[in-house]
C-alpha cells in the first residue's frame, strides 16, 4: 500500500465491472475503459481500487489484477444480475458498503472517478462526507440516448437530473471526444468544468498480426471479402442497418462476401433477444450462407477478428466514443461508421475510413463496396488508421493525460482545504 494518500483514488463503476468478462450482459466498451485505465494507472504510481456491484453469490469479492490495482465488488440489492435501469434503488446501499470497506480497511481516497450517471450520484454523495474530488466520464448522455425514444422509460426522471447536477456541482467532467462535450453544453448544462481526454486501445495487442495471418489462424479463405462487426446486440448498435446493407451491396452476387457478426448473446436476456430479431433477418434475406455469429470474442481471438476483416463497421446510432473503431483502427483495419457522437472524431472519413448517416442502408452499402472493392485503397486507409490510434489513442497516453489531472486537481483541493483552515482577520 501506498502511504502517500495523495496518490490513492477509486474508480467506480457501479454497472461496468471492470472484472468481468467482455461479452457478457452489458458488459462492453465501459468495462473494458475502467479496468485498463486502473491498470495502466497502477503501472503509473497509482494506488488503484476500483468498485463495481456484485452481481452474483459465487464473484470473488476482491479480484487482484496487478500489486497496486484491484476490483471490489459490494453488496447492493440482490445477488443477481440486474439490468442497469433497474439498480437505482440500490445506489444508497452502495454508498454505505463503500464507506463500510474505507473504514474496515482503514483507507481514504484523494480521488475518485465515477462512471455513467449511477456512479456519479453515489460519487455525490460520498463528497458530502469526504474531502475527495470527484471526476465523472458520463459514458452515455440520457439527454441523446432518449431523443429518438418514442417513450421516455421511468429511470428518466432520475437519469437526467443526476446528469445535469453532477456536471454543474462536481470538481471535473471528462468528455472523451469534442463531440461529447460539445452535447454536453448543448443539452446538459453550460456549467461545470469539461476537459477532453479520449479513450485508449492496446496498440501492442491490436495490430501485431497481418490480415493473412489472423485468416489463416481462424479458417476463413483468404480470396472472401469480410465485413465486421464487433459489440452488443442491442437495437441502438444498429446491427440491422449493417445486414440490410451487406444485402445490397454489389459485391455480395459474386459469392465472395463474408459478414460476421462478433458479440456475446445470453438466451432470454435483452442480448440474446435482440441477437435471435437480427438472424431472422439474416435469414430473411437470404443470408443464412455468408454469415457467421461467433459468438462472444475475448484476448484469444478479438484481435484475430479485427486483423483479418476487410472493414469493420460501427453502425450505431450514437456513440459517445466507441472502442470498437479504435481496436479495429490500431488492427490497420478501416472503419465504416455512422457520423455521430465521437465516432465523428475517431474516424476520419476518406483517410481512415468513411462516415455515413446512420440507419441510411443505402449509404451503409455504398461505402462497404467502395472499401472493399478497392484493395489497395483499403491498404491505404488502414495503415493511416494504426498511424492515427498510434499518435492519439493509446492507454499509456490516455493515462498519462488522466494522472495530470487527478494530480492538478488533488493540489487543488489540498490548497482550499488549507486555506479554509487558516485563521480569518476581521477587516
Amino acid at each position: 500500500m501506498y502511504s502517500d494518500q495523495k496518490r490513492r483514488i477509486a474508480l467506480i463503476s457501479v454497472s461496468g465491472d471492470p472484472a468481468a468478462e467482455i461479452g457478457q450482459e452489458e458488459a462492453g466498451g465501459q468495462n473494458v475503459y475502467v479496468r485498463q485505465i486502473g491498470e495502466t494507472l497502477a503501472l503509473q504510481g497509482w494506488q488503484v481500487d476500483m468498485f463495481t456491484r456484485q452481481s452474483r453469490p459465487d464473484q470473488a469479492k476482491i479480484v487482484q489484477h496487478q500489486p497496486n490495482c484491484r476490483t471490489i465488488r459490494l453488496q447492493a440489492g440482490p445477488l443477481e444480475f440486474r439490468s442497469r435501469h433497474e439498480i437505482f434503488d440500490y445506489m444508497p446501499e452502495f454508498v454505505s458498503q463503500f464507506e463500510a470497506f474505507q473504514k474496515q480497511e482503514n483507507v481514504s481516497y484523494a480521488l475518485i472517478h465515477t462512471h455513467y450517471w449511477l456512479s456519479s450520484w453515489v460519487g455525490m454523495q460520498l463528497r458530502k462526507t469526504n474531502p475527495l474530488v470527484q471526476v465523472h466520464t458520463y459514458h452515455s448522455l440520457g439527454v441523446i440516448k432518449y431523443k429518438t425514444a418514442k417513450k421516455l422509460p421511468t429511470v428518466a426522471s432520475q437519469r437526467l437530473p443526476v446528469e445535469k447536477t453532477c456536471l454543474e456541482t462536481i470538481d471535473c467532467v471528462v468528455a472523451t471526444s469534442p463531440q461529447e462535450k460539445a452535447h454536453m453544453r448543448e443539452h446538459v448544462s453550460d456549467q461545470g468544468t469539461i476537459e477532453i481526454i479520449p479513450c485508449g486501445t492496446d496498440i501492442q495487442r491490436f495490430g501485431r498480426v497481418s490480415r493473412t495471418e489472423a485468416r489463416e489462424q481462424l479458417g476463413i479463405p483468404a480470396h472472401e471479402k469480410m465485413v465486421l462487426y464487433v459489440g452488443r446486440f442491442d437495437p441502438r448498435k444498429g446491427i440491422e442497418t449493417l445486414v440490410r446493407a451487406v444485402a445490397q451491396s454489389k459485391l455480395r452476387a459474386a459469392g465472395d462476401l463474408r459478414l460476421v457478426i462478433g458479440g456475446g448473446s445470453r438466451p432470454g436476456k435483452s442480448d440474446g433477444i435482440e441477437r435471435d430479431r437480427i438472424e431472422g433477418i439474416v435469414n430473411e434475406l437470404g443470408l443464412q450462407e455468408m454469415t457467421h455469429f461467433p459468438g462472444r470474442l475475448d484476448e484469444t481471438n478479438l484481435h484475430l477478428y479485427y486483423a483479418a476483416a476487410d472493414v469493420c463497421v460501427v453502425p450505431s446510432h450514437y456513440e459517445p466514443f466507441g472502442l470498437v473503431p479504435i481496436e479495429a483502427m490500431a488492427s490497420h483495419t478501416p472503419v465504416v461508421a455512422s457520423d455521430v457522437g465521437g465516432l465523428q472524431f475517431t474516424v476520419v472519413s476518406e483517410e481512415t475510413g468513411l462516415l455515413v448517416p446512420p440507419k441510411d442502408v443505402d449509404a451503409f452499402a455504398i461505402a462497404i463496396d467502395r472499401i472493399i472493392g478497392d484493395l489497395e485503397w483499403r491498404d491505404q486507409l488502414g495503415a493511416a488508421g494504426r498511424q492515427r490510434i498510434e499518435s492519439h489513442f493509446s492507454w499509456e497516453g490516455v493515462s498519462t493525460q488522466l494522472g495530470k489531472l487527478y494530480t492538478r486537481l488533488i493540489e487543488e483541493k489540498e490548497t482550499t482545504l488549507e486555506q479554509e483552515k487558516q485563521p480569518q482577520v476581521a477587516a
